[in-house]
């Protein structure tokens, strides 16, 4: 008899609402906080987020992300461990710029992050697949030291979030705008697969998620 794969989970939950984000900013790594509305936010979502009795809890060292974990923490009683690699992606010369300020400042940047070059920086900044490869570390090292059906909430950020859902569920970096955007305080859940043979399988469970998910009888139909 073929033994059942080990499953583990990770969820990748953005942080609440800064002012930035109501200003349409590049917040990128500078350091805002959550506004009066991301804070409620975050405490909405923990509640929701609680009721599946996470194992582990991870943070962006960033303080919108860590007060957005620390409403979890304190529902929940787990501590958070800050990680670095869960930080937004560093935007150089964009952070604070609106998105209108960015396409007049810098046109050739923006027209080759819009037409999705993964390899593309602001000056002083990062790539996409720069960012994509330190969150996957991320993700993997919340993965490795969970339980059999452990799940592990990762509070982190927008963008970030969704390039580790690429390049672990395998869509290529150029075709991140299939993607869709993570809302304030939404997250997106991973299952991973791990076989018997030592290869792990990365599934999409739900993307962009406020409620708990719905079991599932029969996928056709």
């Amino acid at each position: 008899m073929t033994p059942r794969a080990r499953l583990t989970r990770v969820a990748l939950w953005r942080h609440g609402q800064t002012a930035w984000n109501v200003q349409g900013r590049f917040q990128g790594q500078t350091d805002v906080a959550l506004d009066q509305l991301g804070e409620a936010q975050a405490r909405v979502a923990a509640e929701v987020l609680a009721r599946l009795a996470p194992s582990a809890l991870v943070s962006s060292d960033l303080q919108r992300a860590r007060r957005t974990a620390q409403a979890l923490s304190e529902l929940t009683g787990l501590s958070v461990r800050l990680d670095p690699d869960l930080r937004e992606t560093h935007g150089g010369v964009f952070q604070g710029l609106t998105g209108d300020e960015i396409r007049a400042r810098y046109p050739t940047e923006w027209a080759a992050l819009a037409a999705g070059d993964p390899h593309v920086r602001a000056e002083g900044g990062e790539s996409r697949v720069e960012v994509a490869a330190r969150m996957v570390r991320a993700v993997l090292r919340a993965a490795d030291d969970l339980p059999d059906d452990g799940l592990a909430v990762l509070a982190t950020h927008g963008g970030a979030a969704r390039m580790a859902v690429a390049r672990l569920i395998g869509l290529p970096l150029e075709q991140l705008g299939s993607l869709g955007v993570i809302s304030n305080t939404a997250w997106t859940l991973l299952e991973r697969r791990t076989s018997g043979a030592g290869g792990d399988t990365w599934v999409l469970v739900e993307h962009n998620a406020r409620t708990l998910p719905e079991p599932v009888t029969i996928e056709e139909g």
